[in-house]
């Protein structure tokens, strides 16, 4: 007979929001053990399995820490209740914790006394898109029927109120599925899962229910919101509202995020954060809800694993009005399970644009082609070993549905060309793409991009940046092309990677050149491109004086003009991340406001409860310019 031996969960901690998915292990009659569903309508062996949900409610009022929400509230901010700052954010675990966040509650305060919308609705303007966790207290005291009325976990939206009692403890049935979403309801609240076999014919249990008790509820922690801070015009911050962005105006937004992958993030390396923090379930759906707010017509994610772009991001954005398209790393160096392979995934929105052509390249082809070409066959082995790193291309052009043109330029085809790569060793074949879309007649192209990690692989770092460079560059000779390049560049400003974009060329005493054992970089006057680039941020320097834009000049290096960092851990902080444009054929609009230490709390490294990669999104507003046809 079917009989369930275990039933575990991932994270014994819930959090509002994210799917609790128990883990079920089952002996089948055979005596072969099996993890697989057994649904009333496909029964195995004349039985099937039933489940339930219960949170235990008693006679407390629950409160939890904003900064620590598996540990319970011991004090409250008056600030934050006088300035109606959603409940949740105001409650502190210890004196120590509260004053830690000190700052961060005065940046809530200010921007509460400031806020304002068009229905004067300043909680929702400010903490509505993010909050989703409701106040934080829970009166326990509700009657089933209130606390259940909006309830859809299973199969029934409605479910008997008490459903029995022990112990002062009242159990109502809030899910009839083996999967349950905790809601607002049940934070503070222990949830109980049951799961028991059940006779086909008579439907009635057979043998006692297996159960496992979680901890309490936790509101899914919501970072402060960030603003998009105009840098052309009027200097004031502008909140993500509505559609994100003034659709009329021809402009277009490109996000670009590294989000971390699953298989990076370990215990081992964020031991600093906690270990719920870093499951999967609970930070796609908070990456998720991040990337979704800021609503950008183009989403460039880096570290995207390949299962995960298929089972989650691909169709949840799809409900979102994106489009995907991805490319995972080769496996020709990655030894692990081939589904946790990361890549580069583009979305766009398909109300924005429509897609033309997309173009895949493997660039470990690239490194043998220069091997063959560069390296003695004795030393081609070696060279291998070095330069091959499973990295790939992915470039998609894209026709804008919106126009910014004039009234003499009527019916002109405004065209996008997005190249996503991974650690970036691009365009071996430059000239077969330049043909590809060279009657292309006014186009943007886009490098999403994820360089090289390695530190002692310098050498390898600069000839992707050179190669991807040099590859653009014909493209854009061919078809006229404005572009953008974004992404992970993994290079500090200053860098002979960045400099090589920011200046068109690298110093022949740079010390990034010192280490060449291929010789790929010599002669050192070959390391320079034509294109126009300028990297986005670089615009809060030369934006005049306002209450937007100078809070951003603090948080930015005067020496290089780029953010004093995009990644944040224990081990390392400063810039990884760019968004580069064509300065002669693209203008910044705006820029999505940078953190700073008050924005991640004292002491805090990502990722973290609020932030779920340890890198920070960027995004720009871009315009095109008017230039006359070639």
């Amino acid at each position: 007979m079917l009989s369930v031996l275990r039933v575990h969960l991932p994270s014994d901690i819930p959090i509002v929001g994210c799917e609790l998915t128990p883990y079920v292990v089952l002996r089948r009659p055979d005596k072969d053990y099996i993890t697989d569903d057994v649904p009333e309508s496909a029964p195995l062996d004349g039985h099937f399995l039933r489940y339930k949900w219960y949170r235990i409610q008693s006679d407390r009022k629950v409160a939890v820490c904003s900064v620590h929400p598996s540990e319970h509230a011991t004090l409250q901010c008056i600030g934050c209740v006088k300035a109606k700052i959603p409940v949740a954010k105001s409650y502190h675990c210890s004196p120590k914790c509260f004053s830690d966040a000190w700052q961060h509650h005065r940046v809530l305060h200010d921007r509460a006394a400031s806020a304002v919308n068009e229905n004067g609705n300043e909680e929702e303007e400010l903490f509505g898109r993010y909050n989703s966790s409701g106040s934080g207290v829970l009166n326990t005291s509700l009657s089933g029927s209130a606390s259940s009325a909006s309830l859809t976990n299973g199969s029934t939206p409605l479910y008997p109120a008490a459903v029995t009692q022990r112990s002062g403890e009242t159990w109502f049935e809030v899910g009839r599925s083996k999967i349950y979403t905790p809601s607002a309801d049940d934070i503070g609240h222990v949830l109980k899962f049951e799961c028991v076999v059940v006779d086909a014919e008579t439907k009635l249990p057979v043998g006692h229910p297996n159960t496992l008790l979680t901890s309490r509820v936790i509101p899914a922690p919501s970072p402060t919101p960030r603003r998009l801070i105009p840098v052309s015009g009027l200097d004031a911050m502008v909140p993500l509202d509505l559609d994100g962005r003034i659709s009329s105006t021809g402009t277009f937004t490109v996000l670009s995020y590294n989000i971390l992958s699953d298989v990076y993030a370990t215990n081992e390396t964020y031991s600093y954060c906690p270990s719920w923090a870093l499951s999967w379930p609970y930070r796609r759906q908070n990456l998720l809800r991040e990337i979704v707010g800021y609503r950008a017509d183009i989403v460039c994610l880096q570290e995207v694993q390949s299962d995960h772009y298929e089972e989650f991001f691909a169709p949840e954005l799809d409900k979102h009005g994106y489009q995907a398209l991805y490319k995972r790393k080769t496996n020709e160096v990655y030894a692990g399970n081939t589904h946790t392979i990361d890549g580069c995934a583009t979305f766009f929105r398909r109300d924005r644009f429509s897609h033309v052509k997309k173009y895949e390249v493997e660039f470990n082809k690239a490194a043998q082609s220069l091997t063959d070409a560069l390296v003695p066959s004795a030393q081609r082995k070696t060279a291998l070993n070095r330069l091959v790193k499973d990295n790939v291309a992915l470039i998609v052009v894209l026709e804008a549905k919106f126009s910014n043109q004039g009234a003499d330029n009527p019916g002109k085809r405004q065209l996008l060309c997005v190249v996503s790569d991974l650690v970036l060793i691009i365009v071996s074949n430059s000239d077969a793409i330049s043909v590809l879309i060279k009657r292309l007649f006014q186009q943007s192209c886009l490098a999403n991009t994820h360089i090289n990690v390695h530190q002692d692989l310098k050498d390898v770092k600069l000839w992707q940046v050179l190669t991807l460079l040099k590859g653009l560059e014909k493209i854009a000779a061919s078809a006229d092309i404005p572009m953008l390049v974004c992404g992970d560049f993994n290079s500090v400003p200053g860098s002979a990677p960045h400099s090589l974009l920011a200046m068109g060329k690298v110093d022949p005493l740079h010390p990034d050149l010192v280490v060449d054992p291929l010789g790929i970089l010599r002669p050192h006057n070959k390391l320079t491109h034509q294109l126009p680039l300028v990297s986005a941020y670089s615009s809060f320097a030369r934006v005049g004086v306002g209450l937007g834009s100078d809070q951003q000049r603090r948080r930015m290096d005067a020496t290089t003009n780029e953010p004093l960092f995009t990644n944040c851990t224990r081990d390392f902080i400063g810039a990884l991340d760019y968004i580069f444009y064509t300065a002669d054929s693209l203008m910044v609009e705006s820029l999505l406001e940078l953190l700073d230490e008050e924005s991640l709390r004292k002491d805090t490294a990502l990722p973290s409860p609020e932030w779920s990669s340890d890198h920070i999104a960027l995004l720009a507003e871009f315009r095109c310019k008017n230039r006359p046809r070639r």
